[in-house]
């Protein structure tokens, strides 16, 4: 238990300190251009993740089907940075590793450090957070 522990906190700062790194100067949005009238939830991840990196996806993409799948504009997108094919997403994202990100087709919105803060203490904060930022964009 303690060494399970460990690797999740070890996870949960190592990604933390990579999301602040990608998006120094503490920029959680970004204008991005596109032509989309929908809203996105973006999970990226790698090959190799962690629970915690599990239980983000886990609990997003369950909030986005079950809250949201009768509406084609809410759509849920899974990305493994490790597989070709990804590379623009990822540049366009600025993504190094795992994250969470709600786009509206002009602005991203990185909930990362959220996501990984409450995916598996308290799924539910992460559910609201996750309806706020939708709702907000329908």
């Amino acid at each position: 238990m303690k060494n399970s522990s460990t690797v999740i906190l070890l996870c949960l700062f190592a990604f933390s300190t990579l999301s602040f790194i990608c998006n120094a100067g503490d920029k959680t949005k970004a204008d991005v251009k596109s032509e989309m009238k929908s809203i996105e939830v973006y999970y990226f991840h790698g090959t190799r993740r962690c629970e915690t990196c599990k239980a983000v996806g886990v609990v997003s993409k369950e909030l986005v089907k079950n809250k949201y799948g009768d509406n084609s504009n809410v759509k849920f997108v899974e990305i493994n940075i490790d597989e070709p094919g990804n590379e623009e997403l990822v540049k366009k994202f600025q993504v190094s590793g795992s994250g969470l990100y709600v786009y509206n087709g002009h602005e991203i919105v990185n909930i990362t450090v959220f996501a990984f803060q409450y995916a598996l203490s308290n799924p539910d904060n992460l559910k609201n957070k996750l309806i706020q930022l939708i709702n907000r964009n329908l």
